[in-house]
């Protein structure tokens, strides 16, 4: 079987997290089937550190352009696979061989407001009309999303298959004890803090959790900091004012993004992880908190109960006030601390990169049986 994947996403926050992993553990489970990654210019070594039946296909167009749309159809004629895996939604339509397209969540026609024109909404529901409807199978993260493709596209449910995204290695390894002391001393990560990981777009809700820390901090836990990975503080006006409406610089504190090493430790020092999302396709970070030991409170919306089960409070996330009360139920029952603490571990390991990715690759070989 020959495959060919698009990889030029290697390096992007989300959608790189799953082609990242895709590419890993293909090689570790597979030396059987010849795969060919499309890539981008800095990364045309990787197959070195892949395995000998992985074959680089340089190409310098950017996701989302008009040139890809010749420039990957070129290349597979020339690759001839039996099989196309596309990890995003824009499947060009010159493409001939079998393929699969991963349609990871409907947020661009569910929140057109973070596409720059409407010529870009356009263009991301003529790319994701096109590809739901010419590729051989959909692969997406959740049921929640599953229901979204079928409420935006008329495909077939039974095209659309649901295999779950998994938890990376270094989140389940506990650090070593003077790592976490390192990290905790460069960041100043003593004491009660709550932690939030993600980017800070408007669906992720990050405004009313700064509103929610306010009112618990007015409720009696003043000890309590809020801190926020993944972004910068200056990337939205509006939560500047937020900060500043309530006075709370000294107690709200922008990281910017950290390696996933730093990161898993930061998740290990944090009191409770808070995740007020409005919307998510599949939502990682709760089950990276979770595989770290640490109680989660998140939204009871999209995805994530779906992902948590019964391992954290969930909240309405468009009230800061029942934000802010799952936050002091965490902060002040320790035995309900405990019982999540114990549920996140087991509901972490259900989730498994190499389950994920075994899972992919029979869909593989349905595909380029057919």
């Amino acid at each position: 079987m020959r495959v060919a994947i698009d990889v030029r996403k290697l390096h992007d926050f989300g959608i790189g997290t799953y082609v990242r992993n895709l590419v890993r553990y293909l090689a570790r489970l597979d030396r059987e089937a010849d795969y060919h990654l499309i890539c981008r210019p800095r990364d045309r070594e990787l197959g070195v550190s892949l395995g000998d039946n992985f074959r680089m296909n340089v190409d310098s167009s950017s996701p989302y352009s008009i040139r890809e749309q010749f420039s990957i159809p070129w290349t597979l004629l020339r690759v001839r696979p039996d099989v196309f895996h596309e990890p995003h939604y824009v499947l060009p339509p010159l493409t001939r061989c079998r393929s699969v397209v991963t349609i990871h969540d409907c947020i661009h026609l569910r929140f057109p407001q973070y596409l720059p024109n409407r010529a870009a909404l356009a263009y991301a529901r003529t790319q994701m009309s096109s590809a739901a409807r010419r590729s051989d199978r959909i692969l997406t993260v959740s049921e929640a999303s599953k229901r979204d493709i079928l409420t935006y596209f008329d495909v077939a449910p039974e095209k659309v298959t649901v295999i779950p995204n998994g938890i990376d290695e270094h989140f389940l390894t506990p650090p070593a004890d003077d790592e976490v002391q390192r990290v905790a001393e460069r960041y100043q990560l003593q004491g009660t803090f709550a932690l939030y990981v993600g980017n800070v777009k408007p669906h992720k809700n990050v405004e009313r959790l700064i509103d929610a820390i306010h009112l618990t901090r007015r409720a009696g836990r003043d000890d309590l900091r809020l801190v926020v990975i993944g972004d910068e503080l200056s990337s939205y006006a509006a939560l500047r004012r937020a900060v500043h409406r309530y006075n709370l610089h000294k107690y709200v504190r922008f990281l910017g993004y950290l390696p996933d090493e730093t990161l898993a430790i930061v998740y290990r020092l944090a009191s409770v992880f808070v995740f007020p999302s409005l919307y998510e396709g599949f939502g990682l970070p709760p089950l990276e908190a979770m595989a770290c030991g640490t109680p989660v409170v998140t939204s009871n919306a999209s995805s994530l109960p779906e992902v948590v089960g019964d391992a954290a409070v969930l909240v309405d996330p468009s009230d800061a006030s029942a934000i802010a009360d799952g936050l002091r139920r965490v902060l002040d029952d320790e035995g309900l601390r405990a019982t999540l603490r114990e549920r996140g571990l087991a509901r972490a390991r259900e989730f498994s990169w190499e389950r994920s990715i075994r899972r992919i690759r029979e869909i593989y070989q349905e595909v380029a049986r057919q």
